[in-house]
């Protein structure tokens, strides 16, 4: 019974919403349609009803009330009759047929006109009194005229006044009972109207109840499912991504309810993906740092380390063989990364994660310096054999720094740190590896506060410009200095360019010195014209001003602020710097050299210029770096190459300078080889204030 009662349901729809509301506002509006149809029909009723009244019974009532009145006047007409003399008989005569015949057209009228059975009777019963009253009145009238008025009169009272008598009793009788037949069918039009009333009454109150029940439904089979589906969102919104809404009963809303839940699975799903993404790296599918922190952080422990591993020139493979070497290189770096601490059984198992770029950290637990550096010999094991890469073998090396913490357990980050400071310092050192020790972490700190100390040294006149002669090697006459940068701490005291000028590349704040040094040279050069006009002096530019396309300008404007001729001022720039970018390089040096600037390659012979490059470069000097100079004389090899420099420079027309002279037999040496000029300890060592004063005052007159 109950699956026919389903069937029959599923044949209908009416698990459809849309057919649930159909029915039930199609039958509220059949119903509310009866309750309008009621009235209507009622009034439509009564109207005709009151036609009918109109019409019949009202028009039957004045008849019936004419032939009463008629049957009164013929009465008195017929008495009137028998009393007038011969001479006035034929008017009454007239009189009283006229109205007999209206009484005759009156019954013929009733009975076109009546239809109740009872009434018709009583009809019948007027007509047949009628007949005798006209029968005894045609004797009446015979007698009248035959055997005189007294012998009329006599049977007028004992025939025809009693006929007559009983056809106007017959109908006031006939009166009576129309008027109750009336008063009858105006009561039943009063039922009919309080019963089609109270039908109203009944059927709104079943339209209203159907209503609220048919509400009830609705907000049974709709509201309480869309209310689930609302609970089964939130709980989504909120990250429940398992919760599955129940099916329902109504078609729409277990089709929202299905999607809902395809909606939750695929969310769930992409934010799976998506957590995957944020905490592991797509490349090896190791935790990353950011899971690292997650995972660990807060969880400190004694004797916790980490090895940091920052695979070595990535970056020239990354240029040289593609990205895609790179990848692959380290992938297979996490590969063998794996497999080393998969066959680690002693304890607890360490975490492996990738870093950003070719950086790995492994964090280690219970563990100790001796075992952490039995790992750190295992994993350079593993990293023995090259990865193959296509057509290319790839050597594979580590640089590590290592840290741990002792009973006092360090937060993650601050690990991290430390293991960081070692591999810096390991790079710093050119090592495999390094511990982290105190003395590094006071290194990093002195580095960082250099950058903002170093901002203000310019600003306080902290730092000092200090100028080294150069002579000519024929006769020893100077003729310029090469300036150089010296840095005075008030706490510190004196920092050794080899401490903050690399600091001073590596932060961008290498032009800051140069401009610097730049003004402080123009400005001495000014000082110089009227004693010293033939000197010039030589600023070292770094590799960053060469890629700044401002940087001519600058120098033009200062040489015009002090208004000193171009040719005064030199430019020193290394050999590595120009090859970096040799075509933007070479474009920004003809712009000096059209300013009137002379041009010095620095540390001739470190680099790996080409010598195409080398003729196109609108240079005026050659310096031999010192690493040649020293001990050349002794050095027979090394006098041939630098002999080919100095022949080399001169047939591109340059003039050649070596730096780092600090004997004689090095002077000595150079001269002989064909170089032009010298500078260095043997000259004099670099000149500042006072000193600097003296040895210009000593120079002869030009």
């Amino acid at each position: 019974m109950r699956n026919s009662f389903n069937r029959l349901i599923h044949f209908l729809r009416l698990r459809r919403i849309g057919v649930r509301l159909a029915l039930s506002y199609g039958l509220l509006l059949f119903l509310f349609s009866i309750v309008l149809f009621l009235p209507i029909s009622q009034i439509q009723k009564m109207t005709m009803l009151s036609e009918k009244f109109a019409r019949n019974e009202m028009q039957s009532l004045l008849y019936v009330q004419e032939l009463s009145l008629s049957t009164e006047n013929v009465g008195r007409a017929l008495l009137q009759l028998l009393t007038v003399p011969y001479e006035q008989r034929v008017p009454e005569y007239t009189a009283v047929d006229e109205k007999n015949r209206q009484i005759v057209r009156l019954i013929a009228s009733l009975e076109t006109t009546l239809s109740d059975p009872e009434q018709l009777q009583t009809l019948k019963l007027l007509k047949e009194k009628h007949s005798i009253y006209l029968a005894n009145y045609i004797a009446t009238v015979n007698q009248l005229e035959d055997e005189g008025q007294d012998a009329a009169k006599s049977t007028f009272l004992k025939q025809v006044q009693p006929a007559l008598a009983a056809l106007l009793q017959e109908s006031k009788n006939f009166l009576s009972r129309e008027q109750k037949l009336i008063q009858l069918h105006q009561a039943e039009a009063q039922q009919d109207f309080e019963h089609t009333g109270m039908m109203v009454v009944v059927l709104s109150v079943f339209a209203v109840l159907l209503a609220a029940v048919l509400a009830w439904l609705t907000t049974r089979s709709v509201v309480r499912p869309l209310a689930r589906l609302e609970a089964s969102a939130l709980q989504i919104a909120n990250g429940d991504y398992k919760t599955r809404f129940i099916p329902s009963k109504t078609e729409e809303v277990a089709r929202v309810g299905e999607a809902l839940n395809n909606m939750a699975t695929a969310i769930g799903i992409r934010e799976q993906a998506v957590e995957h993404l944020a905490y592991y790296d797509p490349l090896t599918d190791l935790p990353n740092r950011t899971f690292l922190l997650k995972t660990h952080e807060g969880k400190g422990q004694p004797h916790q380390g980490l090895i940091l591993m920052d695979l070595a020139r990535l970056k020239s493979i990354n240029e040289t063989l593609g990205f895609d070497t790179g990848d692959t290189v380290i992938s297979d770096v996490a590969l063998r990364l794996k497999a080393v601490l998969a066959s680690d059984q002693n304890g607890q198992q360490p975490w492996l994660a990738r870093l950003a770029g070719g950086a790995f950290a492994i964090l280690c637990f219970n563990s100790s310096k001796s075992k952490m550096e039995d790992l750190l010999h295992r994993i350079s094991q593993s990293m023995a054999d090259p990865v193959r890469c296509g057509q290319h073998s790839v050597d594979v090396s580590l640089v590590v720094g290592l840290a741990m913490t002792t009973d006092t357990p360090l937060p993650l980050m601050t690990l991290i740190r430390n293991a960081e400071v070692a591999l810096y310092a390991a790079k710093r050192s050119a090592s495999a590896s390094a511990w982290y020790t105190d003395a590094q972490e006071a290194s990093r700190l002195s580095h960082l506060s250099l950058l903002s100390d170093l901002r203000s040294a310019v600003r306080a006149s902290e730092l000092q410009m200090w100028l080294q002669p150069k002579t000519h090697l024929e006769d020893g006459k100077a003729y310029g200095f090469e300036a150089l940068v010296r840095w005075q701490h008030p706490t510190r005291g004196f920092i050794s360019p080899a401490e903050f000028i690399p600091f001073a590349e590596r932060t961008g704040y290498i032009s800051m010195l140069t401009m610097w040094m730049l003004e402080q040279a123009i400005a001495t050069l000014k000082n110089w014209q009227d004693d010293h006009p033939a000197q010039t002096i030589a600023v070292n530019v770094s590799t960053h001003d060469l890629r700044d396309p401002t940087f001519p300008d600058q120098v033009a404007a200062l040489l015009q602020q002090y208004a000193i001729k171009p040719a005064s001022l030199k430019l020193e720039i290394t050999e590595s710097g120009i090859m970096e970018d040799p075509d933007s390089t070479i474009a920004l040096l003809k712009r000096l050299r059209d300013i009137g600037l002379d041009l010095s390659i620095d540390d001739f012979g470190t680099g790996y210029s080409s010598l195409s490059y080398l003729q196109r470069l609108p240079v005026s000097e050659l310096k031999i770096d010192r690493s040649f100079v020293t001990n050349i004389e002794s050095l027979p090899g090394t006098q041939m190459l630098v002999k080919a420099i100095i022949e080399m420079g001169h047939g591109l027309g340059l003039s050649v300078i070596a730096e780092g002279i600090e004997t004689a037999a090095e002077r000595e040496t150079l001269r002989l080889l064909g170089c032009d000029s010298m500078q260095g300890y043997f000259v004099s060592k670099p000149l500042y204030a006072e000193g600097l004063q003296k040895w210009l005052t000593n120079l002869p007159a030009n």
